[in-house]
């Protein structure tokens, strides 16, 4: 009886790895100058927490290509970029821009990176300064 159950578990998740949940692929040319421009220290902690879903620039993991953990990090990827894409920062107008900057002040410390990501992506923590920086950037850029 266990060997029937386990073989259709194992037929279930082989079966779900035929369902995949696309994100949409980079154009097939980017403009840097659309790209957010911010000093080289906040650059690089957008780069290395932030850009895997909120640009183009995603680095796909091996985990990536199991359901349905697959879907999960599909469906996180298109929902960053939906709501930010750095390498699509000039193309905002100036009001999605500053409720961008906002939602950076409001999240940095409690949501973004998300700790499931941060789970697998040690990398990408940011310390407690680092979070203060980002958010000291945010807030200079808002305009009240």
């Amino acid at each position: 009886m266990i060997k029937i159950i386990f073989a259709w578990i194992i037929g279930a998740l082989l079966l779900l790895q035929a369902i995949r949940i696309d994100i949409p692929n980079p154009p097939s040319h980017i403009d840097p100058k659309n790209e957010i421009q911010a000093p080289q220290e906040i650059m690089s902690m957008l780069k290395t927490s932030c850009y895997d879903c909120h640009s183009y620039e995603t680095k796909m993991p091996w985990y990536n290509n199991i359901a349905p953990i697959s879907w999960e990090v599909r469906s996180h990827i298109k929902d960053g970029r939906a709501w930010l894409n750095f390498q699509e920062w000039n193309n905002y107008d100036e009001e999605k821009q500053q409720k961008i900057y906002d939602g950076i002040i409001k999240t940095i410390n409690y949501s973004m990176p998300m700790p499931i990501y941060l789970s697998m992506h040690e990398e990408a923590k940011l310390t407690q300064a680092q979070r203060n920086t980002i958010k000291k950037w945010a807030q200079s850029n808002l305009k009240e």
